[in-house]
């Protein structure tokens, strides 16, 4: 056997070899695609109509709320990143981890922060009832999730 025929047959052989890695690695990058269908953090629910009478009371305030939820297995680090309305409030995350596969409740009145339930510290409602856009961003400032309610264009002639 010559060493031109050696030669082509041990290219023949990494290019075969080469070929059967790109077949494998399809099924990983169309798999990648369909994670980023969907957000890894987002604004899962909104509760802007705080239920009963709205006296302003902490107990009212705090039965305003929006549900932050991590869809990854892993942590996320949320410090920095924002929560704002329409009107230019906003709450900052400070220091939180948002674990896997689980949701944190961003309370609009004052209480003490847990793993599952999170303070605004506000005496004043800050989701408007009728219509509002809750955007989540993250700590480079862009935007993560978005989440409007009620018709924003509704006009009366």
């Amino acid at each position: 056997m010559s060493a031109s025929s050696t030669a082509r047959r041990i290219a023949a052989t990494a290019l075969a070899a080469g070929a059967m890695v790109s077949i494998a690695a399809l099924p990983a990058s169309a798999h990648d695609d369909d994670r980023h269908r969907q957000p890894r953090v987002e604004i899962s629910r909104v509760q802007a109509d705080s239920p009963g009478r709205e006296t302003r009371s902490n107990r009212s305030l705090n039965a305003e709320w929006v549900e932050i939820t991590n869809n990854s297995r892993h942590a996320v680090n949320l410090d920095g990143w924002t929560l704002r309305d329409s009107d230019g409030n906003r709450y900052r995350f400070d220091d939180y981890r948002l674990a896997g596969r689980a949701t944190v409740r961003v309370h609009t009145g004052e209480g003490r922060d847990t793993r599952t339930d999170l303070y605004q510290d506000r005496r004043d409602y800050v989701w408007d009832n009728n219509r509002d856009k809750a955007t989540l961003k993250d700590h480079r400032g862009r935007t993560v999730d978005t989440e409007s309610w009620g018709n924003r264009h509704h006009h009366r002639r």
